[in-house]
């Protein structure tokens, strides 16, 4: 059983900042090191300002990690929360799947029993 799972409330940041399509694909690519904002900017057909906004809502969910070198804000994945929300999933998928096996278990006495 994994211990350190996100609370319901840093489960539901996490979860909302990736139901955003721009938003995954700024975690995606910034998993490979620093990259400036400006530069995933230049990927998007939005503004730099939205852009921002989308690092904004990663960075509190805890996705992401800003910093800054000069001038520039620097964006770098969290993988540890990445992996965080993946074990989250994981365990529900367990719960999950031993209900339907019990619903089947449930299913098959039944159908024993009838014949």
């Amino acid at each position: 059983m994994v211990v350190d799972l996100p609370t319901g409330e840093q489960a539901d940041l996490i979860f909302r900042a990736l139901a955003d399509s721009t938003r995954r694909d700024i975690v995606r690519r910034s998993t490979g090191g620093d990259l400036s904002v400006s530069a995933l900017a230049r990927e998007y057909p939005i503004s730099t300002t939205a852009v921002q906004k989308h690092v904004a809502v990663l960075e509190r969910a805890g996705l992401v990690e800003r910093t800054r070198r000069g001038r520039e804000q620097l964006v770098q994945s969290r993988i540890e929360t990445i992996t965080r929300a993946r074990e989250l999933l994981d365990e529900l998928e367990a719960l999950w799947r031993d209900r339907l096996d019990r619903i089947d278990e449930l299913v098959d006495s039944n159908e024993g029993a009838e014949q």
